[in-house]
């Protein structure tokens, strides 16, 4: 295996939106490669404008440069201007540098992932608060820590879980991420790892074939209840913290969210490094800004109120100035097991090369 792929195939590894590995590789020679970069907003009630897979090709974009540290190569990269947000383009050339050190986040890379279930709440140490704020440098951290303060957070997740579950809109989205009866899975979320026992995992499966099962069960059986308990509320207090992630400003280009996925990333790859999990909540953030901006993500009105009262009490929690510039929402704990993971598509799908 050449460099340049033994690179891109720890670059893989980057996280992204439900496992959907929103990229595409085009090596051109053994030192450049194009990196394609998508989203789902045809499809994903999340992504409507892009955003979340931009911070996850922001992730991927900073995998590689870790990745390549390993080889003593520098990553240059260049985002090409000139290409439909749906389909972003970067030049990637990679660059022997003799003042290249191997990063001490390369080992975190394959073994990093998500936490869905409790974690231990150990409180975070002061040496542990300062790693992970230097690793997003300039970008800072607002932590809540206490339990009162992972029980407001807890609350605000499992009432923005209601939205996100009574929702058609989402319906697309939820039925098609999980890949039932699987430990481990190559683009979805496996079975195991959505974070609820087997029994709420047999009634979700058997519900999730039709939203008029969704909907008559959200109706008529409280049908939303275990899975925001145990998915939403438990999780939320059974962590050693909240992490909201603050911009130095508010982001308003693709570069911005770019550059904060390169953060989050770092972020991640250091709670790993740290020995701790982590497992991000982006869903109150990613409504707030909907009905900040009047975007008519749902049909339903009384989710639309909903998430307008989300927004007021996230502005309250942090201040008006920082819902603006927050990127990046994750709760952090100390390390359980997890049952199964997602992994990823193998390099070759992933090369568009490949098909040459």
């Amino acid at each position: 295996m050449r460099t340049i792929e033994k690179i891109l195939d720890q670059a893989r590894w980057a996280p992204s939106g439900d496992n959907t590995q929103t990229w595409r590789f085009e090596i051109l020679s053994d030192d450049h490669v194009v990196i394609h970069g998508f989203d789902t907003r045809d499809w994903c009630v999340y992504d409507l404008d892009g955003h979340a897979s931009q911070l996850a090709v922001g992730a991927l974009l900073e995998t590689l440069s870790i990745a390549a540290s390993g080889h003593g190569l520098r990553a240059d990269i260049t985002r090409r201007p000139d290409t439909p947000d749906t389909h972003l383009l970067f030049d990637v050339r990679l660059e022997p540098d003799s003042s290249v050190q191997p990063s001490p986040l390369i080992p975190c890379i394959e073994t990093r992932s998500v936490q869905r279930r409790a974690m231990g709440s150990r409180a975070l140490t002061l040496d542990e608060r300062k790693a992970l704020e230097a690793a997003v440098a300039p970008y800072r951290i607002l932590w809540f820590e206490t339990l009162g303060e992972r029980s407001r957070i807890a609350k605000l997740n499992f009432d923005s879980a209601e939205i996100r579950l009574t929702i058609p809109e989402a319906f697309r989205t939820h039925s098609t991420i999980i890949e039932w009866g699987a430990r481990f899975s190559e683009d979805r979320i496996p079975e195991v790892a959505v974070g609820v026992d087997p029994m709420t995992a047999r009634l979700m499966k058997f519900v999730m074939q039709s939203w008029g099962r969704v909907d008559f069960f959200n109706r008529w059986l409280f049908g939303t209840l275990a899975p925001r308990i145990q998915l939403d509320y438990i999780p939320g207090i059974a962590c050693s913290a909240h992490a909201f992630m603050v911009a130095p400003s508010a982001p308003v280009s693709i570069d911005d969210h770019i550059a904060a996925g390169r953060a989050m990333q770092r972020l991640w790859l250091t709670t790993e490094k740290l020995g701790l999990q982590s497992q991000p909540e982006m869903t109150p953030l990613i409504f707030n800004q909907y009905a900040r901006e009047g975007k008519h993500f749902t049909g339903k009105e009384s989710a639309r109120h909903r998430a307008a009262d989300l927004a007021a009490r996230l502005g309250t929690l942090l201040s008006p100035e920082n819902v603006d510039r927050t990127v990046w929402v994750c709760r952090l704990g100390r390390k359980r097991p997890i049952p199964g993971r997602s992994i990823r598509l193998p390099l070759p799908r992933l090369n568009t090369s490949q098909d040459r």
